[in-house]
């Protein structure tokens, strides 16, 4: 050890012996002449800020743990014992303080001596958000700004965005990703004028979904139908599981005839429908029926050249749907088009059946060549995918 390691060693037994006996005054004394010989070590500008927090002085303690986090900008307990600090002194910037530590990997198991502090942080940041939230909306309020109601909504997940209470997500297919397609999780109804005609249809989309549910050819199989030895672990746990099964009208590109001939006012909607016709791949248009208590885990799409629209018919309370950052609970008769190469997922909390129909649809971005091309390289692809 050289004389530099050994005098701050040496300073450093001398506050501890300090502390121990009592004396926080004489230990800050100590430490603030060692902090003269500029310690390169997080440990001791921990010390030191504790000391000064003993000693009244919350915020010359966040300038040592500033040291400290200037050696390790990304330390879990540094960022927590700041916002801490900063939350002792009623800074305002506790809350932001807070967030940041929160960000970052912690130890598991967390230190007992901890727990309350961690679950002050989560409040605190909580608080943070929701009050960053406001005064954002109130800001673009203020401004006058004639928004449409898309507009609007899209300002309102701006100003989440900016508080982390939400994030941003893309499309991330797991085969076919054409370039430069608008991404949205939840696509806006104005763009698909028949989705009123369709929700006008429920009653009887509805009755031929029972129809065809309840006769003795129906074809009810597992939604996902892997290989086991597929590396896709995103449905390890509902691979041919009857808790989430289907009933196919359309299956990559192949009318399932007995299940179609039940349902002629369902297959004439999708006639009207610009389906991709790919072999192999797509249309597909199925009755989607998830069993009680039963949970579809985040998961993304094949191919982000085609959007999926649920029309929800038997749908109890506490069934919800979460594209990106975009929770809603269904409702029946509520269609909605969605881009499911954006992580999603879905979950029945009741102790009913829940059944939706799900068919493909065209990006509407994509022009016919574009369309034509892509038939064509998936095609050619010759790659056994699924209807997800």
């Amino acid at each position: 050890m050289n004389q530099h390691a050994s005098d701050l060693a040496m300073r450093i037994n001398a506050a501890d012996r300090a502390l121990a006996g009592g004396n926080v005054t004489q230990a800050r004394h100590i430490l603030e002449e060692a902090a003269r010989l500029d310690p390169p070590s997080t440990e001791f500008w921990h010390r030191l800020a504790t000391v000064r927090k003993m000693g009244g002085a919350p915020m010359l303690a966040v300038e040592a743990i500033d040291r400290a986090l200037a050696l390790a900008p990304l330390d879990f307990f540094g960022l927590l014992m700041r916002a801490h600090l900063l939350d002792s002194a009623g800074h305002p910037e506790a809350g932001e303080a807070y967030g940041r530590a929160l960000a970052q990997p912690r130890p598991d198991p967390l230190p007992p001596m901890l727990a309350r502090t961690l679950e002050r942080a989560q409040v605190k940041w909580a608080e943070h958000q929701q009050s960053m939230t406001s005064l954002l909306a109130s800001a673009v309020e203020a401004s006058g700004a004639d928004l449409t109601p898309s507009e609007r909504a899209r300002a309102e997940r701006f100003a989440s965005n900016i508080a982390r209470k939400t994030r941003c997500y893309h499309s991330e297919p797991t085969h076919f990703a054409w370039p430069g397609l608008r991404e949205a999780e939840f696509h806006d109804r104005a763009a698909f004028p028949w989705i009123e005609e369709l929700e006008a249809l429920t009653p009887a989309i509805r009755a031929e979904m029972e129809a065809v549910a309840g006769a003795p050819d129906a074809a009810l199989v597992p939604y996902v139908t892997y290989a086991d030895s597929t590396p896709l672990a995103q449905w390890r746990a509902l691979n041919f599981s009857r808790d989430w099964t289907a009933i196919h009208l359309i299956e990559r590109g192949t009318t399932i005839a007995g299940n179609a001939a039940h349902c002629p006012q369902t297959m004439g909607l999708l006639a009207r429908m610009e389906q991709p016709n790919i072999a192999g791949c797509a249309a597909n248009a199925m009755f989607s029926l998830l069993a009680p208590n039963t949970h579809i885990p985040p998961h993304v799409g094949v191919g982000n050249f085609r959007l999926l629209c649920h029309l929800p018919l038997i749908v109890p309370d506490r069934c919800w749907f979460r594209v990106g950052a975009d929770t809603r609970d269904f409702a029946e008769g509520r269609a909605w088009v969605f881009d499911d190469t954006i992580e999603h997922e879905a979950k029945n909390e009741t102790d009913e059946l829940r059944v939706i129909l799900i068919f493909d649809i065209w990006h509407p971005d994509l022009s016919p060549a574009e369309r034509a091309a892509i038939q064509a390289a998936v095609s050619a692809a010759a790659m056994p995918v699924g209807a997800l």
